[in-house]
């Protein structure tokens, strides 16, 4: 089947899919669509060979910044989002100074206590952060009409076809970004990091470029989850959503584009539809656990190493055979 007849059927399916479930599993949808970015935006760091655990924090500096913007400056709700991945990407800049300083465990150590540092700040500051309670209220997305569709944002459905828009977009912008001569520096960056910085390259650059870049989108992410929820506290940018984004990642396998949303679809379908149905979801930060351990004990190389073999096997039946005299 040519291919973009098969990108038209994935399309239709994302476009149908919200009207065959419930309501509640379609908030679930939302929240699926916007943790695909902040998973994507993740995959985009480690292609230097950075693994930060401040990355949920930085979603939830985007979801404070757009949240402050339109409640405090009225600033318009679209352009607040956007605002709130900009100031990401600049804290992320901020960040980088102290934590390119140190590399592997200590950047792992020293992310994580930079996130604590500003989730301290968010708790500490009721005005304007809200202290521990957060802050509530924020405005919705307005809605609005395309003649054929009215946008009803307190409908999830409509805010999933909104929220699926900026995110495919952003996986595209990411994605072009892999692709790029900056995208393939990154990947220098972690593989050859001597050979690269013997070549000229300023490693601590691309490093922070790459922080940046991630972090702005994750900003995005979080933008998007405070205006539809309504609400945002300093626990729910905490260290528990930090191991749900690192189980994603590394189940799904960080090689390919496609590997951490895999993770990250795969097993929130296991988390939603498996162990809701269940009763086991007070149990689900062991049993992701419990999966990550597996998985690295066992797939190494994440789910995407068996789409990987599956996708050759299929390309090797339809090869056509060669002749010895060939």
């Amino acid at each position: 089947m040519p291919k973009f007849l098969i990108w038209i059927a994935v399309l239709a399916a994302l476009v149908a899919l919200p009207h065959g479930l419930s309501f509640s599993q379609q908030e679930i949808l939302v929240f699926l669509t916007i943790n695909v970015l902040l998973v994507a935006s993740y995959r985009l760091l480690t292609l230097t060979g950075e693994w930060s655990l401040a990355h949920v924090v930085i979603m939830g500096v985007g979801a404070y910044s757009s949240a402050l913007l339109t409640k405090k400056l009225g600033v318009y709700v679209p352009v607040s989002m956007l605002l709130g991945g900009v100031i990401a990407a600049l804290i992320a800049v901020l960040l980088s100074f102290p934590l390119f300083r140190m590399k592997g465990f200590y950047f792992l150590i020293g992310s994580f206590a930079a996130g604590e540092i500003i989730r301290l700040l968010w708790k500490r500051f009721r005005d304007p952060f809200g202290g521990a309670k957060g802050i509530k209220g924020i405005d919705p997305m307005p809605d609005f009409s395309i003649g054929f569709y009215q946008f009803d944002f307190f409908e999830p459905t409509s805010y999933y076809y909104f929220a699926g828009v900026i995110v495919a977009f952003c996986l595209w912008v990411l994605w072009r970004i892999e692709k790029s001569p900056v995208g393939l520096t990154f990947h220098a960056v972690h593989w050859q990091d001597k050979l690269a910085q013997a070549s000229g390259v300023n490693v601590r650059a691309y490093r922070t470029l790459a922080f940046a870049i991630a972090s702005g989108f994750a900003g995005i992410s979080g933008a998007l989850l405070a205006h539809y929820v309504g609400t945002i506290n300093p626990n729910a940018f905490d260290i528990d959503l930090m191991v749900f984004v690192l189980t994603w990642a590394i189940v799904g396998g960080t090689a390919t584009f496609y590997g951490p949303i895999l993770g990250c679809v795969v097993l929130t379908v296991i988390n939603e539809v498996v162990l809701r149905e269940l009763g086991l979801e007070q149990m689900r930060p062991l049993i992701y656990g419990a999966i990550m351990i597996l998985s690295i004990l066992f797939l190494p190389n994440g789910l995407e190493s068996i789409v990987q073999k599956f996708t050759k096997r299929r390309a090797a039946e339809g090869a056509p055979e060669r002749s010895p005299a060939e």
